[in-house]
């Protein structure tokens, strides 16, 4: 949030117990939709580590990340590197104002929302933000990550 702040972004913070990790628990617990409720997630594309921010209904497709990025490969971190290259624990990695500042790749689907909720940067705490600000701060691109659903 200090991040935010210093960068002059309006957010709105919200609280909740955070009893269990994962976008789906956190956007019930505060009655907000799953697709506009942002996954954080620390990836490894060509060995390089970034942010993936995916909406909470969606999941990765780790050869799309590959393919926008340019690398041969993409892979999710392990998460004892995420928190180290983000000084955050997991279930409440943020995007801002981590330890060092990564590439960001954002779903596309999420910025068809105005207001985006994530992660603030500690477990229990989402803020929300306008989608062009976090375009704007993280320098995200914006690319179609989400895995093809699986057929019924």
């Amino acid at each position: 949030m200090r991040f935010l702040r210093r960068e002059n972004v309006a957010f709105a913070a919200l609280t909740y117990e955070h009893l269990e990790r994962g976008a789906e628990f956190a956007a019930t617990a505060l009655g907000l939709p799953l697709e506009r409720f942002a996954k954080t997630l620390v990836v490894e594309v060509g060995g390089d580590p970034a942010f993936v921010l995916m909406p909470g209904d969606r999941e990765l497709s780790l050869k799309k990340l590959a393919r926008a990025s340019g690398a041969k490969q993409a892979q999710l971190a392990d998460s004892r590197d995420a928190e180290r290259l983000t000084g955050y624990l997991v279930g409440g990695i943020s995007p801002f104002g981590a330890r060092r500042a990564l590439p960001v790749y954002v779903d596309e689907a999420l910025l068809r929302h105005e207001q985006i909720a994530l992660n603030g940067g500690q477990r229990g705490v989402i803020v929300e933000v306008a989608a062009t600000d976090l375009v704007r701060v993280l320098r995200a691109t914006a690319h179609d990550l989400a895995a093809d659903p699986s057929p019924s």
